[in-house]
């Protein structure tokens, strides 16, 4: 229970406290949980939907289903996205070391600059202009499963990485996330695809093989575009930080929904 508690501490600001102290075991094990936490926000985002539909044009809600998203987690995985991106702009002085700590301060600093900020305003638009066009055909099941397929996308990333600081949680993650993690975290994503399938795809005119398509074509889009986008962060950073986590989230997101336009 304490690392599942922890595991919406993390990604969620609902205001949870864990008894006792957090070992970086129980920090680790709480990895496994983050599609859990994904298909909590996921149901908070469907009911939003649900309700607001009844009032409201598509194009509205998806308004509002962003912003009930970004309220559920406080927007700090946006401000990741934000830092990564800034850091990444960050050009080469030829030398390395010099570049990596300069991009690393860059990516700390609590202010964001012109790049950051593009990379936040294409976000909302992919998001909003995606959203309303899933919420028109197929919403529910996407709504259910985008949280949960970007929760897992972070797990995904975390074995074998390397942190690129010294100090913080994401150190704790990278060295301590195995495999094993991995794969408990996947089984809990796949499980609750299935049951999400029979929930919502099911019962709407999404069929099966349509569904399973668009499933299996989006998670593994989804972990092409973190490993390479770990890929990338990792040759301009020395390896990967908790704000680059989060850019990996929201990119897993965005990409989960132009696969439900296309497929769904």
């Amino acid at each position: 229970m304490k690392k599942i508690l922890a595991a919406f501490q993390f990604l969620t600001i609902i205001p949870i406290r864990v008894r006792g102290e957090l070992s970086e075991n129980d920090i680790a094990g709480s990895s496994v949980f983050f599609p859990l936490v994904g298909l909590f926000q996921g149901a908070i985002l469907a009911g939003a939907s649900f309700i607001s539909l009844k009032f409201f044009s598509p194009g509205v809600t998806a308004a509002i289903v962003m912003s009930v998203y970004l309220l559920t987690n406080g927007g700090f995985h946006m401000d990741g996205l934000s830092d990564t991106f800034d850091a990444l702009s960050v050009k080469s002085s030829g030398e390395p070391e010099k570049d990596r700590l300069k991009r690393l301060a860059v990516m700390r600093d609590s202010s964001s600059g012109p790049i950051g900020a593009t990379a936040i305003a294409l976000s909302l638009l992919f998001k909003y202009v995606l959203l309303k066009e899933v919420l028109e055909s197929a919403g529910y099941c996407v709504l259910l499963l985008m949280p949960v397929v970007s929760a897992w996308s972070m797990t995904m990333m975390m074995p074998g990485a390397k942190s690129a600081r010294s100090d913080g949680l994401g150190k704790i993650f990278f060295e301590r996330v195995k495999r094993g993690h991995a794969l408990a975290a996947t089984i809990l994503a796949a499980v609750f695809s299935c049951v999400i399938y029979f929930l919502t795809a099911r019962s709407t005119y999404v069929g099966d093989k349509c569904f399973v398509s668009f499933f299996l074509a989006a998670i593994a889009l989804a972990l092409c575009a973190g490993c390479i986008l770990r890929s990338l962060c990792t040759a301009r950073f020395s390896g990967l930080t908790g704000d680059n986590l989060g850019a990996i989230r929201e990119t897993s997101e965005i990409i989960l929904l132009l696969a439900a336009a296309i497929w769904l």
